[in-house]
Parts: structure tokens; sequence; C-alpha cells
């Protein structure tokens, strides 16, 4: 295992499941860009990735721990990112299926391993459930999560740290804030603004009126993490010494509270588009709608040399630039 500590991962093998999705992708070319030999781990490669990068066909939700360890014993990685999973997609069942089984079997064919290599899990702030309002989340805050996401997420968690205690896996979990920056899933709420965006830009390019940006309540503050900030804390995470992150979960996030009604005002403003935002008026709170999210991330700097270097406005201009036609108004 290599152990120079946060120094770069080249020369290291790295298995990255879930390589064709946005995160997936960014890890494993950041990866390549070390010098490392890296392996994306999908059913079928990114349209757009790569073309030198080294693709594996493979589904992960059929595939059992026999056909993973198959698999794993002729790459003989050094680190494995798990990057697949389902976030909002589909019911309980399906989250399971991929948040949490596929974990559970993935721990499974590496504990078979020779050499079980560095197992990197993306988890989510949603584990935690509500934040206290004016504090910080800290990772040894009991988990209660409010969403099936979050729950499956939890049992993915808790797989990985059951593997290190009783299978010997050198395992660490990633607990992650909201990512933001370029690729964020068309399904989440910075995706859904995004393309309205482009699609209000375009209106204005044919001379039309733009239809307004409608969303729900955002009654909510939330910490945020910028996609590149998130991809170093992977790579720190990978070449960390074991004694100081095997068995640990380490919060990845700005470590602050953001509202998201502001956020969306300026990621507007940043547009450079007058378009009128319509936020539907508040009704009965559901359970799942966490009002405050906020970790709290000094172990990432204690134990990664880890802390978030992008400003809000860098993520949000890089979300921009990729969903608007023109580049994006650079006025603040």
């Amino acid at each position: 295992m290599h152990t120079a500590e946060h120094g770069p991962a080249s020369g290291l093998r790295v298995v990255v499941l879930g390589g064709s999705g946005c995160l997936g992708r960014r890890i494993g070319a950041a990866f390549r860009a070390d010098g490392a030999q890296t392996h994306l781990v999908s059913r079928k490669p990114a349209g757009d990735g790569p073309a030198d990068a080294r693709h594996v066909a493979l589904d992960l939700l059929a595939a059992d721990a026999r056909e993973l360890a198959g698999f794993f014993g002729s790459v003989a990685p050094d680190v494995v990112v798990n990057a697949a999973g389902r976030v909002w997609q589909g019911d309980e069942a399906a989250m399971t299926a991929g948040n949490a089984d596929l974990v559970v079997r993935l721990t499974r064919a590496l504990a078979r391993l020779p050499r079980p290599p560095r197992l990197i899990q993306l988890g989510t702030v949603h584990e935690y459930g509500a934040g206290t309002p004016g504090s910080g989340t800290r990772e040894e805050q009991e988990p209660a999560p409010v969403t099936p996401y979050g729950r499956t997420k939890l049992l993915g968690t808790q797989a990985v740290l059951r593997a290190v205690a009783d299978d010997g896996v050198d395992g660490v979990v990633l607990r992650l804030a909201q990512v933001i920056g370029a690729g964020v899933p068309a399904t989440s709420l910075f995706g859904k603004v995004a393309a309205h965006l482009g699609e209000a830009a375009r209106a204005r390019s044919r001379g039309e009126e733009p239809d307004a940006l409608r969303l729900p309540p955002l009654r909510a503050r939330r910490d945020l993490v910028d996609m590149r900030d998130t991809v170093d804390a992977v790579r720190a995470a990978a070449v960390a010494p074991k004694a100081d992150v095997s068995g640990q979960v380490i919060n990845v996030g700005r470590g602050e509270a953001v509202p998201m009604r502001a956020l969306i005002d300026r990621m507007v403003g940043l547009s450079g588009l007058d378009l009128t935002v319509a936020e539907a008026a508040p009704g009965p709170s559901p359970r799942t709608d966490v009002a405050w999210q906020q970790l709290d991330v000094s172990r990432a700097l204690r134990l990664l040399g880890w802390q978030p270097r992008r400003t809000l406005d860098d993520s949000l201009r890089d979300l921009l630039a990729a969903a608007l036609p023109a580049p994006v108004n650079g006025r603040t």
C-alpha cells in the first residue's frame, strides 16, 4: 500500500465503481492525471468519458461477491473508490440494493483478497438526519436519517465499518455534504435550476420571454461542497496512512449552512439573466424536510490535510458554464 502522506497517487492501481457517473468520472480523471492506473467500472462507459480510460463493463447490482472478487483479483488494485449507488431514484428497495447490498458484497469480495486494497466509501450528510441549528455535526453524532436515501447510505457505511472491524478490510467513509458544480444530476435542485437557466438563455436569444423559475419552498440551510474539492478529498484519502484513516468516518463539506433561497438567487444573478423566481408558499413541513445541515470538517483537516478551497461562486460558475449556451457572465 502506498503510504506517502498526502502525496500523489502516481503508480497506484485504482478502481472507481460508478465510473460513468458525474462524480466517478471526475475522480477517475484526477487519479489518471496523478499517474495512477485507473479502471472505471459501470454497466456501460460514459459517452463523454476520456478515450484513454480503462472501462470495465460490469453490472454491479447483479455481480455477486465471488464475481467481484475475481475482478479485483485480476486487477490487484491499491485503492477502490465506491462512487456507485442510487441517489433519489426508485423506491427504498431499489436504494437498498444500490447503496447497502452492493456494499456488503463489495466488502466481502475485498476481504477475500490476499492484500485488501484501501476502500473509500462515499457516504452522505443525509445519514445524520437533522442537524442542530447554529452548529456543525461531528462524526461522533448518532445518525438518525429521515429519508430512504439517508437510511440506505447509512447501511452502506455500517457495512464498511463492520468489514474493517471483523474482516481486516482497510476502509474509510467520506461523508459528503451536497456536492455542487458542473455535472450535478439533472434531478437535483441545482441541476434543475441550471437546466431552466439554460432554456431561459436560449429563449432570450430567440427574442422570447422566458418562463419564470418556479421552485418549491426554499426554507432550508444546507452544507455544500465543490465537486473538485470532493475529488481532492478522495485523492487525499487514497494515500493517507492506514493507521490514520482505516475505520474512520470523515466529514467532507464547507462547514457552513447556506440558505438555499439566497444561493439560488445568486445563481440567477451570476447567469446574467433577469428572471423571475417564484417560490411556492410554504405548507406543512414534512418530516423529511431537514431544516439545517452543517458539517464539522475538522477531522478531514486533521487526518487528510484537506479543507475546502473553492468558493460557492466558483461552484456556481462551473455549473452555469456547463448549462448556459454562452460563457457565464462574470459580474458580481
